[in-house]
């Protein structure tokens, strides 16, 4: 349950991430998040037991910040984890703004008998890879670029089903009216889909890699036509992502009242974060590692991976209509989080009225569609969302409450507080490096 509940979009943005950070630095890091996270998650879920004075067997994250940061840890918890839930939020109107326009173009271009590829960069054989962002570098073996500027139906079809312009606008129609219902107990029921839709990413990934190869040269430092180095000072750029796609530090003490062994906890706890951890790095080494250089370069992963892969793709195709259907249901479901958290915070009542809803939904959706238009780069909106509010559910509140605990019994010692301290200085550092990179 832990692992279906982390995997999130965040598995789409991985490859990014290491080609960000350079292979081997990138698999490094996963593996260093991967333990870090752990811990202060460790950490959580043993908060309650390190306050002896009251009764906390009903307590979530939350109230133990309150005991020992008063109001301001009860709000400043709900503040970052409602920047974690629209964060969220924003991410799923990206993708499903993404998987909506390629899901009408490879109907369009399969009626019109386009093939897509011819107008982008991309590989010429029978499993193509594109690079969309033709000018990070890509060399493609196809020097016949086809463009149809003298089709009207294609110049119509583009202008009314832009990816940026006009289909984010289309989804509002779709979603706003699911965000207002009063109970989201219809949409839990489809909470399988994640499963199917991140198993199915894992056999799409593995069936490409077979297909397509090991692409891989190594270079410490300096980078090739095709190559990225294995050491890149973008690495932050991976940590950001990471601390979003292991996060589940708010939620985690509900998920684990569910345990029939409660004395299971912290060992079920490391296995569901070794999963994870496999499970990134078996994604992000296959993508990376057997993308196709040459002919194009490393430097085309795109943001999501899916995105390297043209729209008439027919697996592809499949595991957009699986996302797009899956973050259509789970959307809802982010929605009543944050009313609850909000409008049941602030006004005592998750359904004050439909106006207070309305305006609050009109909020959340105003700020994806703006996203989706003006800055549609999940990976950029997963590390800056991750970085801030891993800040203080990731980094700040577990080691400040255990520092505080250990204080209060006189058994804080020396390397207690420095290791702590600097887990904090570590999460500081993550999100002010984000707005440099």
């Amino acid at each position: 349950m832990i692992w279906n509940t982390m995997m999130g979009t965040s598995i789409l943005s991985i490859p990014w991430g290491i080609k960000q950070a350079g292979f081997t630095t990138g698999m490094c890091v996963i593996m260093l998040m991967g333990l870090l996270t752990l811990y202060c998650c460790y950490r959580v879920v043993k908060s309650r037991a390190m306050i002896s004075s009251v009764d906390t067997t009903t307590w979530e994250y939350p109230d133990v910040c309150k005991y020992y940061f008063g109001s301001f840890g009860q709000w400043s918890s709900l503040l970052f984890s409602l920047v974690s839930l629209i964060g969220a939020m924003i991410v799923y109107w990206v993708l499903m703004s993404n998987f909506l326009f390629n899901t009408g173009k490879f109907i369009f271009n399969f009626i019109h008998h386009i093939n897509d590829t011819d107008a982008v960069l991309s590989t010429n054989d029978s499993n193509p890879v594109i690079c969309p962002s033709a000018g990070s570098g890509g060399h493609p073996d196809n020097s016949s670029m086809i463009f149809y500027a003298n089709d009207t139906g294609l110049q119509q079809f583009e202008k009314w089903w832009n990816k940026s312009k006009t289909v984010p606008f289309y989804l509002i129609g779709l979603l706003l009216p699911l965000l207002n219902f009063k109970s989201p107990s219809f949409f839990s029921k489809f909470n399988i889909l994640g499963t199917v839709s991140v198993l199915y990413l894992i056999f799409l990934v593995t069936w490409k890699a077979i297909r397509l190869g090991f692409h891989l040269e190594f270079h410490w430092f300096m980078p090739t036509e095709f190559f990225v180095p294995e050491i890149r000072f973008q690495f932050p750029q991976l940590t950001g992502v990471l601390t979003l796609a292991f996060f589940i530090h708010n939620c985690i003490i509900t998920l684990l009242k569910n345990n029939k062994n409660q004395e299971n906890n912290v060992r079920d706890l490391s296995i569901a974060y070794m999963l994870v951890t496999l499970t990134y790095l078996y994604i992000g080494v296959l993508v990376f590692a057997s993308f196709p250089s040459p002919p194009l370069s490393k430097d085309c992963i795109e943001q999501n991976f899916l995105d390297n892969f043209p729209s008439s793709d027919i697996l592809s195709f499949i595991a957009r209509i699986f996302l797009l259907f899956q973050m259509m249901t789970v959307y809802p479901l982010l929605g009543y989080l944050a009313r609850v958290q909000l409008l049941g915070h602030v006004f005592g009542d998750i359904y004050p009225s439909i106006f207070h809803v309305l305006i609050l939904n009109l909020i959340i959706v105003g700020a994806g569609v703006i996203m989706a238009c003006i800055y549609p780069n999940i990976g950029g909106i997963i590390r800056y969302s991750g970085a801030a509010c891993g800040l203080a559910f990731v980094f700040i509140y577990p080691s400040l409450t255990y520092i505080i605990s250990l204080h209060q019994e006189e058994r804080l010692t020396w390397p207690k507080l420095i290791f702590h301290v600097f887990i904090i200085i570590l999460g500081l550092a993550n999100l002010i490096v984000q707005f440099f990179m």
